[in-house]
């Protein structure tokens, strides 16, 4: 929200300086983005009168001309087609920045004349304008004055940042409101008189979208350009200026807040009404588009036809023009959610729609006709006929039961005068008492008059009828904490006193009475996670949570915990980011693809964060997930470059298991589920197969191909959740196993079976291990092999390293013979293997 200093001082009273305006706009909410004086801009340019004009020798298009300036007559050459004799106009001269480009202005020779200076176009000096040619002034300016002073652009421009909930604040008047009412000066009694309506003939409403239609019909009027100050004031916004009757109802929308429009009356058949639009109706907006209508639409219509996209944007047809000479006003209301929904479908911004979509003034219709009929009948002259209302402005009904004492119950600022102990209730009684960190009731009840509330004392409670222009604290959506939240924002935030956070230690306790781990827990174990990533030199990411599409479709098959719903936003930030991600993967890998275009082929990125499989809270799902792309390591004389592979994906998910708690003993490498991974090339850690605590391995081509990605990229996910629930439930599998050492030398046996293509060769590890959990201590593949006998039979040979290590005594080879003979005996019961001598 634009608006200029002198603006501001047409509704607010004040002589306190800039700097406290400023600081104090910012402190109530009110963000001030950017504070910006114009005429520092335009240091240099100055008002010029052009004298003599005559062709240039070289060039047809262009023209000599001769100004007069505060140096005296010097000569330029310019191209404009306005030019003439007698105009006055913005000379840029010697040195001089133009705005628009940044370019520093000196003398030239242009076809062979010399240039002193220039005379500038609007464009140029970052204004906007329907002329073409240079940038006319009108006669009144002075010679060598300042061209911002002629211009009407010495005056201070601030920009505020307006929050959604803050509707009252796209008007100057409740920028004004608000910062009167801290005490910085007082806002100034309203000038305009209300109008005074007959029953409306020749307009109608649409029911609760349109519940309030107002206007007024001028006749006579002679449309023209607007006058200096009020085409100086949009300009200085950045409002472009187009005849006085859209300059007017522009003006109003930047002054209160409240959209109006213009339409030529002899333009208009029978009666004008809102209502909604019919099928097949369509609108040639003043934008130059067409825009098909559908029944959910609401429309400013004629007998006719279609006038004006209610509450967004006018019509084409019946807009208003230099040769408008009767024009009928509109002021309504229009439900925000109605506004927003067609704006929506329609694709179509303007400032109209930006108001309503938040909420208008219903009460505010009214002030603003009136206004308008005002300036229209001074600015063009004309005959305001009788003013005409349907509907009624919809009523706020119910009031805030609101206690004094939740002042310092929820702030800590004590209420001298609040009931009962409210004062004792401060969270700090050591940090003092201050002027600043004490309110009591009469200032609150101050503030909320200067605000708009109706306060009725009912003793211990107040009962707040909330002002109408504040939709966002309407009766059934406030509660006392906003009406707090309020008066702090305009007592000042500075006044909560510092109170310290509690140790990490006491406000995460251990385990909650349902068994399941405690935010503690939780954060502690996020953390783990977070490290051992890291520790494995993966690069931590933090993505949207939301994603493509195609992006997220792809990983919605065969998802090893739930079946995932494709979650589509309603109302996306962009195309790209139109679906809630039901996997880490397709972000991590977008980003991936990303450092790829750039020429970044050795990636290793990681992401903890939430996923979303159906839009209930326990579709909500926490996860971590890592992926990798290229070398396992730098290139380096010693070692030979390997691409990643699906073993590394496994470090990586191993690792952070390791570092989260949980036992890698026991831990099962099953077939994938997933159907973005590689057959034969993944697999899935769990203790228990209904369970799985982590997936990994090689992706998918076909997931490749979605984003891109030519080179093999390998990925784990660990999912959170599992494994809280699985530390929950199996607190003995977190604890390390006490240390045991031997002094008794370990022994070593090789082993080859010959087993069908299709076992694990975890199947086997698992088969030895059981054979003697005591002595068996470590089983380790160190080759699979498959000859042509072999294929032709449907089997493979793996060979494995068993160490045997002894904890009493020393074994004999009869000893370690018994031993190898249960290996294969289990081996064969197990998974049908032979051993191969």
């Amino acid at each position: 929200m634009k608006f200029t200093l002198a603006w501001l001082y047409e509704h607010f009273e004040s002589d306190a300086p800039l700097d406290d305006i400023l600081d104090t706009l910012t402190r109530i909410g009110l963000e001030v983005e950017n504070v910006r004086d114009p005429a520092l801009a335009l240091k240099g340019f100055e008002v010029a009168e052009i004298i003599e004009v005559r062709p240039h020798p070289n060039a047809d298009r262009l023209q000599i001309c001769v100004v007069k300036a505060s140096a005296g007559q010097q000569e330029l050459v310019c191209g404009a087609p306005n030019v003439r004799i007698g105009m006055k106009a913005v000379l840029a001269c010697e040195g001089a920045v133009i705005p628009a480009s940044g370019m520093v202005l000196g003398k030239a020779k242009i076809r062979g004349v010399e240039s002193n200076g220039m005379l500038c176009a609007a464009a140029e000096l970052d204004l906007k304008s329907v002329d073409d040619g240079i940038l006319e002034l009108p006669q009144a300016s002075i010679v060598g004055m300042a061209a911002a002073q002629a211009l009407g652009l010495s005056d201070i421009i601030i920009d505020v940042a307006i929050t959604p909930n803050r509707p009252d604040c796209l008007g100057v008047r409740g920028i004004a409101r608000d910062l009167a009412a801290t005490g910085l000066g007082a806002l100034k009694p309203e000038k305009i008189t209300p109008l005074v309506f007959e029953k409306a003939k020749n307009i109608s409403v649409a029911g609760d979208v349109c519940p309030v239609f107002a206007a007024c019909a001028i006749s006579g009027v002679k449309n023209c350009q607007s006058p200096d100050w009020l085409r100086q004031r949009l300009l200085a916004i950045g409002a472009k200026p187009i005849n006085a009757l859209v300059d007017v109802t522009n003006y109003i929308a930047f002054d209160r807040g409240q959209p109006l429009h213009a339409y030529d009356s002899d333009k208009l058949q029978g009666a004008v009404s809102a209502r909604m639009a019919q099928a097949g109706e369509t609108l040639v907006a003043l934008d130059g588009e067409t825009y098909e209508l559908t029944a959910d639409d609401c429309v400013i219509a004629d007998e006719a036809g279609v006038l004006a996209l209610a509450g967004i944007m006018g019509g084409m047809a019946s807009g208003s023009s230099f040769d408008t000479q009767n024009v009928l006003l509109e002021s309504a209301w229009f439900a925000p959610a109605a506004i927003a929904i067609s704006g929506r479908r329609h694709k179509l911004e303007s400032d109209a729609r930006y108001r309503f979509e938040r909420g208008v003034d219903a009460g505010g219709a009214n002030i603003a006709l009136a206004q308008a009929v005002q300036m229209i009948t001074q600015i063009c002259g004309g005959d305001a006929h009788a003013p005409m209302m349907a509907g009624a402005v919809p009523v706020v009904r119910g009031a805030i039961d609101f206690a004094p004492s939740d002042v310092a119950r929820l702030t800590g600022i004590k209420a001298d005068d609040a009931a009962g102990d409210a004062a004792d209730d401060s969270p700090d009684d050591s940090l003092g008492d201050t002027p600043d960190n004490r309110i009591d009731e009469a200032s609150m009840r101050a503030i909320l008059q200067a605000l708009g509330f109706e306060v009725q004392d009912k003793k211990k409670v107040w009962q707040l009828v909330p002002p109408r222009w504040r939709p966002d604290l309407a009766p059934n959506e406030a509660s006392a904490a906003d009406i707090v939240e309020e008066i702090i924002r305009i007592h000042g935030l500075a006044a909560i006193p510092e109170v310290a956070l509690p140790p990490l230690s006491s406000a995460l306790s251990g385990l909650s009475s349902g068994g399941e781990l405690s935010s503690k827990e939780s954060y502690i174990t996020r953390h783990q996670l977070r490290r051992a990533c890291a520790a494995r030199g993966l690069v931590e990411t933090v993505n949207w949570s939301f994603t493509r599409g195609d992006y997220a479709r792809g990983f919605m098959v065969n998802a090893p915990q739930s079946k995932a719903q494709e979650l589509v936003l309603a109302n996306p930030i962009s195309s790209e980011l139109s679906h809630m991600r039901p996997n880490l993967l397709p972000n991590l890998l977008a980003a991936l693809a990303r450092n790829h275009d750039r020429g970044f082929s050795d990636v290793a990125l990681f992401e903890l964060g939430d996923v979303y499989f159906d839009p209930t809270p326990d579709g909500q799902h926490a996860h971590a997930a890592g992926v990798r792309a290229g070398f396992n390591h730098p290139r380096h004389w010693r070692d030979r470059q390997k691409p990643v592979d699906g073993f590394d994906a496994r470090a990586d998910a191993e690792a952070a298991l390791a570092h989260a708690g949980i036992a890698l003993a026991g831990l099962k490498v099953l077939p994938p589920l997933a159907s973005w991974y590689h057959p034969g090339q993944a697999g899935i850690l769990a203790h228990n197969p209904r369970q799985p605590l982590a997936a990994f391995g090689a992706l998918h081509p076909s997931i490749l191909r979605l984003f891109n990605l030519t080179a093999p990229v390998v990925a784990f996910e660990i999912y959170v959740d599992t494994l809280l629930a699985h530390k929950a439930g199996k607190t003995a599998t977190t604890a390390r196993a006490g240390l045991h050492l031997s002094n008794l030398p370990t022994t070593q046996r090789d082993f080859a079976f010959a087993v069908d293509a299709a076992i694990a060769a975890g199947d086997i590890v698992a088969a030895i291990k059981a054979a003697d959990k005591k002595l068996i201590t470590q089983v380790r593949v160190f080759d699979v092999f498959a000859d042509e006998a072999l294929v032709a039979a449907g089997k493979k040979s793996v060979a494995l390293e068993v160490s045997i290590q002894p904890s009493a005594q020393t074994l004999t080879d009869s000893d370690i013979d018994a031993i190898a003979t249960k290996i294969i005996a289990a081996v064969q019961k197990a998974v049908g293997g032979d051993l191969r001598r």
